[in-house]
């Protein structure tokens, strides 16, 4: 579910790259009680998904939202032996298409994903959001980036609803993770 990666709005809203989430917040985006391996935990979703797509074109501006739908595919694949994977996002709709590929790598010193998308519009890498899985299978990821010239904390939320289906939801928080606005709402549906 390519398009379940963060990063796909950045490329619809035009992103700059940051510095890399410290290490306190990364620490708390994949803190649990006891250590696991996460390296399979995206195994679950290596094949071919339908992708239905929803961009909030207005995040955080205070005015109503604008959303944008999309509809089309992810390919989710293995890369070294499941310590990595790609997923290719071809989504399209009224506004236009959103493609693109995320990279997803595992760390196994901090047990932790860090999820990375390009654009295929610009090539340009967003910042990358980090975080893990916890026991029962729900992703959370945090990282910091730009939007209109302002820092902002961004959170991705990854949900198996069932083997054939999965959830990603993205949101932006402009007061430090007080509040949260959604901004990517993406369902994916196995083919």
């Amino acid at each position: 579910m390519a398009s379940r990666s963060v990063f796909f709005v950045a490329m619809a809203i035009g992103f700059a790259p940051v510095a890399p989430m410290p290490a306190a917040i990364a620490q708390t985006a994949g803190a649990s009680t006891a250590p696991r391996d996460g390296q399979q935990d995206f195994d679950w979703e290596i094949g071919s998904w339908t992708t239905e797509v929803r961009v909030r074109r207005n995040p955080l501006s205070g005015q109503a939202p604008l959303w944008v739908e999309y509809q089309g595919t992810s390919i989710v694949k293995p890369i070294s032996g499941g310590r990595a994977n790609a997923v290719e996002l071809s989504v399209a709709g009224p506004k236009g298409k959103i493609e693109g590929v995320s990279l997803r790598l595992y760390n196994p010193q901090a047990r932790q994903w860090s999820l990375n998308f390009a654009s295929y519009r610009d090539g340009m890498l967003t910042a990358p959001v980090y975080g893990s899985f916890d026991a029962n299978g729900r992703g959370l990821f945090y990282g910091h980036d730009m939007l209109d010239g302002r820092a902002i904390l961004v959170r991705f939320v990854i949900t198996r609803v069932s083997p054939n289906e999965a959830r990603f939801d993205q949101a932006y928080s402009a007061d430090g993770g007080v509040t949260w606005e959604d901004n990517w709402n993406a369902v994916d549906t196995r083919r």
